[in-house]
């Protein structure tokens, strides 16, 4: 499947990339960029930091850095669900997603088939 490589779908992606951060977090990205290839979506996010991420991040890093892993496997769940609810991408094979702690950065790699 190709996908359509056209300011509104990129629009509607990042929309859709910043409310779940809003629900997450409760606040968007401060920089968000989303590239198509044939069957790839990648989105490179600059994420806010959050006051209780840099409490833990001083009294319990162990802690921040497991809230972080579990916080980042919900934003791909999510964003699956997303696409294929509101895009009807219903040809998701993999959601990939890293997330840097120190900088705040994010890549999320969405792979169809």
């Amino acid at each position: 499947m190709s996908l359509p490589d056209t300011n509104d779908y990129k629009k509607k992606l990042c929309h859709l990339y910043n409310e779940i951060s809003k629900e997450l977090f409760g606040f968007g990205t401060t920089l968000l960029k989303v590239s198509l290839d044939s069957n790839i979506i990648t989105f490179h996010a600059k994420h806010r930091r959050s006051p209780r991420s840099s409490a833990l991040e001083g009294e319990a890093p162990t802690l921040k850095h497991e809230v972080d892993f579990y916080m980042s496997s919900i934003y791909k769940k999510r964003i699956r669900e997303k696409l294929e609810q509101e895009l009807g991408l219903s040809n998701i094979e993999a959601v990939l997603r890293d997330y840097d702690p120190p900088t705040q950065w994010a890549i999320t790699n969405i792979i169809l088939k």
